[in-house]
């Protein structure tokens, strides 16, 4: 379904999430919340998947809250549904997006605003279009930061810089953005989508448990003291050291040979 809100390709192990409501700015009213919690989900639990990207189609990544919906619902007193959504669809959607055990890549095409930014932080690495930037918009509208802005934008930039952004929005073009550690690489708009699948692509060719396992690590090792963070490390170690990629990769070693994996 081409018109659907949310687009979903899968191959060769790369699973590409496409938000697609371009006359929209790809802003996120309820029906594509909900699909995309879906489709975050899905990917997620999908074996056969062993890395992800998230995009946009048109001029936007993604605006964040579809504000015509939001304020139909403040008009039309719905003011409860309107909060709810953090919980139904922000928080399990970023969930599900930054506990993946595999990589996961925002293709940053356009401006990423509101949940849109906090969605991009929430992934691994972020290739950003030179026509693209991040705009912390939530005080613009007298409202608090969502989707995992106030966890995973600290840890990009710092709690200063990140408390500047969020009460001061501006956009960030792309050029600030690779300076302040929010974007990964920045590249010409017309190679974006193609640099996007070639680095999905190499991901997906790696030892996907190990990857996914180190994803995990780090994450945690955020939120938990030093000692903490070495246990998990050692059940992770564990984990990925009981895979037949290992148990590949030491032979391949041994033999002077590039090892193949296969994700387990």
């Amino acid at each position: 379904m081409t018109d659907a809100p949310v687009l979903l390709d899968i191959s060769n192990g790369v699973a590409t999430i496409t938000l697609n409501r371009p006359e929209a700015m790809n802003s996120l009213d309820v029906a594509t919340k909900v699909l995309l919690r879906e489709v975050v989900q899905q990917v997620a639990d999908d074996d056969a998947v062993r890395c992800v990207v998230l995009t946009g189609t048109g001029r936007a990544f993604c605006t964040g809250q579809d504000l015509k919906e939001h304020i139909q619902l403040l008009r039309g007193g719905g003011s409860d549904a309107l909060f709810r959504t953090v919980d139904e669809h922000y928080n399990p959607i970023v969930t599900a997006l930054a506990g993946m055990a595999k990589p996961v890549i925002a293709a940053v095409n356009g401006v990423a605003a509101g949940a849109g930014a906090s969605l991009a932080f929430a992934c691994d690495l972020r290739l950003v279009a030179d026509t693209a930037g991040f705009n912390l918009a939530f005080a613009n509208v007298a409202l608090s930061c969502d989707t995992g802005a106030s966890y995973h934008l600290p840890l990009l930039v710092g709690r200063a810089k990140a408390l500047e952004l969020l009460y001061f929005p501006r956009t960030v073009k792309a050029d600030e953005a690779l300076t302040l550690g929010l974007a990964t690489r920045v590249l010409p708009a017309d190679e974006l989508a193609a640099e996007a699948q070639t680095l999905a692509a190499r991901l997906a060719a790696g030892p996907t448990v190990a990857l996914g396992a180190i994803r995990r690590s780090v994450g945690y090792a955020a939120a938990h003291t030093f000692i903490e963070a070495l246990e998990f490390e050692s059940s992770m170690m564990q984990k990925s050291g009981a895979t037949e990629d290992h148990q590949r990769a030491v032979a391949a070693f041994v033999a002077k040979e590039k090892p193949v994996f296969e994700g387990r």
